[in-house]
């Protein structure tokens, strides 16, 4: 006999506490689709618990941490219960002699990073909105920042997980060590996945010291051909930034902003090289907030389309003219925030018709370049644009990944590339 909805929310309850499940509202949508009900669990044999009963009753389950990034992604094709790790939060072990950190899903980037600082760590990230953004949103979402050029992208500072998968299997792999072999990579497999193969309730982090010094440059005066040969030399000296990036835009001087950390007669000696290098180029002392760039771009984004690309870092500025031109034909005004390792933030501001058409092209373009192009954000009233582009030849293997872990297609369907 079928499972009834008032079944399912007996069997829920029983799970959880009165106040850890209620009715979902219209603050709860997920790409215009409409759940039932939210659940917050307290522990993770609870969302394991919770996630076999959906599984089973044929429930779509939307993983939901701080809710900075539900809207990136391809709409659900349904959606009937939001999982939410709000209680999710503990930090379960800082390691400091070991500079290893175990924490839940649910804990945010900025209360992690203030626990780290005691002991001076960090976890040398920098993704968007960190007072908000979960540990296992961020890993689902794969968003690194500014910071990667230094530490590496996401998939290089995780070491462990811990998932709960579809069937109500808690599974581990990685440990709690730097160099750890043992089973499967399933931190790295899970990071960027959206959520689509499992739920994330725990993981464990490499760990690096906090500087004792941190001194941010921007240079100024170079035309687009000038930044991209700054950039590139920069990228080719001695000099040890933890940063690079440029920031450009429609009728606007292109800026390059890098970052040192380090001693003070570190930095000064980083500097006195860096002005050899940028010779011409003015180079002046810039606040930190420049590395805020990219999430400025998001900055009252109802009207606008924002989209992520990835180009190689010697096309940064062949890829800014191809913007340029695009948004020029379209009547579209842009702005770009771009790493030196070629990944950026594209902000578009213009009709709704006109951002559709400069989104196509330049999705055109960079894909026949070897680049990429993802739309995050589409305003009201603008065609639909398919969020993720072209899957490439890793396609089946993709979708025989999901199957095996999520047969019935119970998290998040059809958000993820070509609708997996």
């Amino acid at each position: 006999m079928a499972t009834t909805r008032l079944d399912i929310e007996h069997e829920f309850r029983a799970l959880l506490a009165p106040d850890a499940i209620r009715s979902a509202t219209g603050a709860d949508a997920v790409g215009g689709i409409q759940p039932r009900l939210v659940l917050e669990p307290t522990s993770e044999q609870h969302v394991a618990s919770l996630l076999r009963l959906a599984n089973d009753a044929g429930l779509a389950v939307i993983p939901r941490g701080g809710g900075t990034k539900l809207s990136w992604g391809n709409p659900p094709s349904r959606a009937d219960v939001i999982l939410s790790t709000a209680r999710l939060g503990k930090i379960i072990e800082h390691a400091w002699a070991d500079l290893t950190v175990n924490v839940e899903a649910g804990c945010t980037i900025q209360r992690l990073q203030t626990a780290l600082a005691q002991h001076g760590q960090r976890l040398a990230l920098d993704p968007l909105w960190p007072a908000q953004a979960t540990i296992g949103g961020v890993l689902s979402t794969n968003d690194s920042g500014s910071l990667r050029l230094r530490f590496g992208a996401l998939r290089d500072l995780i070491i462990g997980v811990t998932l709960a998968l579809p069937d109500g299997t808690l599974a581990s792999s990685g440990g709690k060590v730097v160099k750890n072999v043992a089973g499967y990579d399933l931190p790295k497999l899970v990071t960027g996945a959206l959520g689509t193969l499992a739920v994330i309730t725990r993981a464990v982090f490499r760990l690096h010291p906090l500087p004792r010094n941190a001194k941010t440059f921007s240079i100024s005066g170079c035309n687009l051909e000038e930044t991209q040969r700054l950039l590139l030399a920069v990228q080719d000296s001695k000099l040890a930034h933890t940063s690079l990036q440029a920031r450009l835009a429609q009728d606007a001087e292109p800026v390059v902003d890098i970052l040192f950390e380090g001693t003070e007669a570190g930095i000064a000696a980083q500097e006195s090289q860096l002005r050899e290098i940028a010779r011409a180029a003015q180079v002046l002392h810039a606040p930190s907030a420049v590395w805020a760039a990219s999430q400025e771009l998001w900055n009252s984004p109802d009207s606008a389309a924002l989209a992520k690309i990835a180009t190689l870092p010697a096309s940064i500025a062949r890829t800014a003219e191809t913007v340029q031109r695009a948004a020029g034909a379209h009547k579209t005004q842009w702005k770009l925030a771009v790493q030196a390792t070629g990944i950026g933030w594209l902000r578009l501001d213009g009709p709704p018709e006109n951002l559709h058409a400069v989104l196509s092209d330049l999705r055109f373009e960079l894909e026949h370049a070897g680049g990429s192009l993802v739309v995050f954000h589409q305003p009201a009233g603008m065609p639909r644009l398919e969020t993720w582009g072209k899957p490439g030849d890793a396609l089946p293997l993709m979708r025989a990944v999901r199957n095996q872990f999520d047969p019935k297609n119970t998290l998040n369907p059809s958000r993820f590339l070509a609708g997996i």
